[in-house]
């Protein structure tokens, strides 16, 4: 009897490795929701359902999760064991030009999801959180007991007020309920907004590329590859009904030395754009996630130093059939 688990969000980056895993591990019947919005091109995530348009396994709704009716029909007729929810307006930086739509995405569209869950008896919900909820906060590296009142952008006070809300249903409604602190994803398929994607693109073609404040600002990069291995130990957890995990390589890397392995792994030099501090951009990021190794044998073995040129390889695999 196969399990069945609802992701949202599964036609894009973290979404479609997840569905890939899924299926390569077999007895799941997974159904993707997706609004195939246009915050990066469409096409995109369109590639990414197709690799998976000849699986019997895997069922494709275009929904907006903000629209609780075209949910309901969703779970008209379905019954899911377990839901990991992975759409959402994300980036901090649009976040300060369009606030309420990220409100009302990642605050009522979460609480959709949850309401159905409840009426719909879904036991386990998977929650992708950030690092950026942690904010500006000065103790590193950030554990999940460490305040998260003080978020500076609407992108992190909405992945916070998603978290609370995911307590409160546990707390009502017995639901399990884990939430995922990611930190600065990356690896095949990853948007191309983001700074590694961005950056390969750029140095590969000999542009310029945007660095905001001084390149002293550090981040805790992590492989795609060890934040499903992170999220398919939360689908699995049952310990206490609302936990929240940091899933990240806990190492930093400054955004300098950053350039510096995209420029060896892609032969070029960077050119640097320099550009003021941006409004809601952190410092650091830095995940202290002994907790997801004692509680879900998280175990992000993907260093750095090897995972950009992984990255750069499925970018020129890409590049090289015109995609």
């Amino acid at each position: 009897m196969k399990k069945n688990v609802l992701v949202t969000g599964g036609a894009g980056f973290i979404g479609s490795h997840l569905v890939g895993k899924l299926l390569a591990e077999g007895g799941w019947h997974i159904t993707i929701v997706d609004d195939l919005n246009d915050f990066y091109s469409p096409a995109v995530k369109r590639a990414n359902l197709a690799l998976f348009a000849d699986s019997p396994d895997v069922e494709f709704i275009e929904a907006d999760i903000r629209n609780a009716a075209s949910l309901e029909r969703v779970f008209a007729g379905r019954s899911f064991n377990t839901i990991v929810h992975l759409a959402a307006r994300a980036g901090v930086r649009p976040s300060l030009a369009e606030p309420q739509l990220y409100i009302e995405t990642n605050i009522n569209g979460t609480t959709n999801l949850l309401e159905l869950a409840r009426s719909g008896g879904v036991r386990q919900f998977v929650f992708g959180s950030s690092s950026s909820v942690y904010g500006e906060n000065k103790k590193v590296p950030f554990a999940e007991d460490d305040p998260i009142f003080n978020p500076i952008s609407p992108y992190a006070a909405t992945k916070a007020a998603g978290e609370l809300i995911c307590h409160t249903y546990s707390h009502l409604f017995n639901i399990r309920t884990v939430c995922l602190r990611f930190f600065t994803v990356y690896g095949a398929r990853q948007r191309p907004d983001l700074a590694i994607h961005k950056f390969t693109r750029l140095i590969d073609e000999e542009k310029p590329i945007p660095v905001f404040g001084d390149g002293s600002t550090r981040r805790d990069y992590t492989y795609i590859d060890d934040i499903i291995g992170g999220v398919r130990a939360a689908m699995a957890y049952d310990g206490s009904m609302h936990e929240v995990f940091n899933l990240g390589e806990s190492e930093t890397t400054e955004l300098l030395r950053l350039i510096e392995l995209l420029e060896a792994a892609l032969g070029k030099k960077a050119i640097i754009d320099r550009q003021p501090p941006q409004p809601g951009d952190v410092p650091i990021t830095f995940a202290d996630v002994s907790k997801a190794r004692r509680l879900l044998a998280y175990d992000p073995r993907t260093k750095i130093e090897d995972g950009i040129p992984k990255f750069v390889e499925w970018f020129r695999s890409e590049k090289a059939a015109g995609a």
